[in-house]
């Protein structure tokens, strides 16, 4: 089935006149009724009566309409979306965060790019560190954001970003609340919330560990805003990164003596052709100044 046989079916279908159909067709009537006849012969029935001076939808006709309506419909769209993307007009960005990165630190950088195009569409999609690698290399995403992305592919591409570090939050009626920093030997009394969905959650809790610190007494959370509620809640306390979005009502204070910090990078796949919108926000990012954020 071609689509042109599709076009002239539904002009007659329309016109319910060959020679009116035709012309507005821009072919001439045989090349319409052969191709009809081409389209009758692969659906295997007639879709008009030859009636004069109008033609009429069979049976089969009418049954075959809405059908044929909807794949040309469906066809003319695919082509005017590829049509766009081409001249620039629409942009899609298709990138992988792990649950540990705050999508606000993207936000100044994707209204920036937004500028650059008519319509821009975003397919943000969220994972752990082997689950963003598995999107980079299934071609599921095409730019990845991670403080470590758990894949040794030598096909990825990794620029790093900004390097922070990790910080105690407690709720404000909590006894550390008003300290701006405190030491190693006030977190021994404590219960400690473990963030499983961070890549360095093992590594920090190693680190505590090494400092006589018991996690062993603390809880798992899966999620930021779990952890957030229970630190609210004054069930716990919790290591988190710098730029990690907190509420008013919980409290940072640098730890005294822990070396706890990660890096943040940008990771694409070599060798991949990538979308302009992706290559404009992969510059971008690269070239942003991130001291501030990173505190």
């Amino acid at each position: 089935m071609e689509m042109h046989q599709v076009r002239y079916f539904l002009a007659v279908a329309q016109l319910l006149n060959f020679t009116r159909a035709a012309e507005e067709c821009n072919v001439t009537q045989p090349s319409l009724t052969r191709a009809i006849k081409q389209l009758e012969a692969e659906l295997g029935g007639d879709l008009f009566r030859r009636e004069r001076p109008a033609a009429q939808l069979t049976e089969l006709g009418q049954r075959m309409h809405p059908l044929l309506k909807q794949c040309y419909d469906a066809a003319a769209g695919a082509r005017s979306l590829a049509s766009s993307f081409k001249s620039g007009e629409i942009g899609a960005l298709r990138i992988a965060l792990t649950h540990s990165i705050d999508l606000a630190l993207l936000i100044p950088h994707l209204n920036e790019i937004k500028r650059q195009f008519n319509r821009l569409e975003f397919r943000f999609l969220r994972g752990s560190s082997r689950e963003v690698g598995d999107f980079l290399k299934k071609g599921e995403a095409e730019l990845g954001i991670a403080a470590e992305i758990d894949e040794a592919w030598d096909r990825l591409d990794v620029w790093p970003l900004f390097t922070e570090s990790f910080e105690l939050v407690v709720g404000d009626g909590h006894r550390l609340a008003g300290r701006s920093s405190i030491e190693l030997d006030d977190l021994r009394s404590e219960q400690l919330l473990s963030r499983t969905f961070c890549e360095h959650a093992r590594r920090i809790s190693a680190s505590l560990r090494e400092h006589g610190v018991d996690i062993e007494q603390g809880h798992e959370v899966s999620s930021e805003r779990d952890l957030i509620e229970l630190v609210e809640a004054d069930m716990g306390v919790a290591m988190v990164p710098h730029t990690s979005p907190v509420p008013e009502s919980l409290k940072r204070a640098a730890v005294t003596g822990l070396d706890a910090r990660r890096t943040v990078s940008l990771y694409g796949v070599a060798g991949r052709q990538r979308t302009a919108v992706a290559n404009a926000v992969m510059r971008m990012l690269r070239g942003a100044d991130w001291r501030e954020i990173a505190g």
